[in-house]
């Protein structure tokens, strides 16, 4: 325990001390007593505030101590719960072991999702630059089409990326794991 000086010490630190000192607790550190200091400061901040908003209800003109006790017994209600009877939960048991488990289609092991559902599957998206072209640059009847949106109606869309400007990358993805087939 913290060393002496107890006579310069608040009156509720002196409490909280003899209640360690009641449980048996000899052997703590010296900042607990101000931990439970805080704890019981904002507890009574909680309930005084409460019973203030109880008695404004009530049109009382000051706190009582029924609007104190009504703050405590709503705040150990909403803090605190009862476990429900044994009784209640041994028929909640029984009737809910009656389903059955449903029967394991996996193997033996744990069973994983498939490897395209995994979101640690490697994958890579790779920027591939069109090759240039070195031939020089003439006009054709499909540079023409293409640069005329309304009589181009071409059916291959693949085709169109070669009407990309040159430089412009390809972006192509796929999955690290993936069988090639052979």
């Amino acid at each position: 325990m913290a060393e002496g000086g107890e006579d310069d010490m608040p009156r509720d630190a002196k409490i909280v001390k003899e209640l360690l000192k009641s449980m048996n607790v000899d052997d703590y550190e010296p900042r607990v007593i101000h931990q439970f200091l805080e704890l019981w400061y904002r507890y009574v901040v909680d309930v005084l505030t409460d019973a203030q908003v109880y008695s404004e209800h009530a049109a009382k003109s000051s706190i009582d101590s029924d609007d104190v006790k009504l703050a405590i017994q709503s705040k150990v209600n909403f803090s605190f719960s009862q476990p429900p009877p044994r009784e209640v939960l041994l028929e909640l048991a029984r009737s809910r072991n009656k389903v059955p488990l449903p029967k394991s289609i996996a193997g033996p092991g744990i069973p994983l999702p498939p490897e395209q559902d995994t979101l640690i599957s490697p994958n890579y998206q790779l920027a591939i630059p069109k090759r240039q072209n070195n031939q020089p640059a003439e006009e054709t009847e499909e540079d023409e089409e293409a640069a005329d949106p309304i009589t181009n109606s071409n059916p291959n869309p693949s085709q169109d990326r070669r009407d990309l400007p040159q430089g412009t990358p390809q972006r192509v993805s796929f999955p690290l794991g993936a069988k090639h087939p052979r």
